[in-house]
């Protein structure tokens, strides 16, 4: 599963808008910001789902599942459990 957050972080590291994203899954632009207005865990047709996530593994992004380890040792953000005080 991938959070709404992560979707919109994975594109902020790419550097890359919701049209450039919607290009490299071939989805709409309008799916691509529903995806994006989910709370929580993306919602969406499982196929949407999935092309968006081959198409940010292909632009080099990896998405870490809760906790999960990273299996590379490239740079990344991870949101912390909990209060961050």
């Amino acid at each position: 599963m991938m959070t709404s957050a992560q979707m919109r972080a994975a594109r902020a590291l790419l550097g890359i808008d919701q049209k450039r994203l919607a290009e490299l899954s071939g989805l709409s632009v309008p799916t691509i910001q529903r995806m994006e207005a989910s709370d929580g865990n993306v919602r969406g047709v499982v196929e949407s789902l999935t092309r968006v996530v081959e198409a940010l593994e292909a632009a080099g992004i990896e998405l870490i599942g809760e906790g999960a380890a990273s299996a590379s040792g490239g740079r990344g953000v991870r949101l912390k459990s909990g209060p961050t005080s």
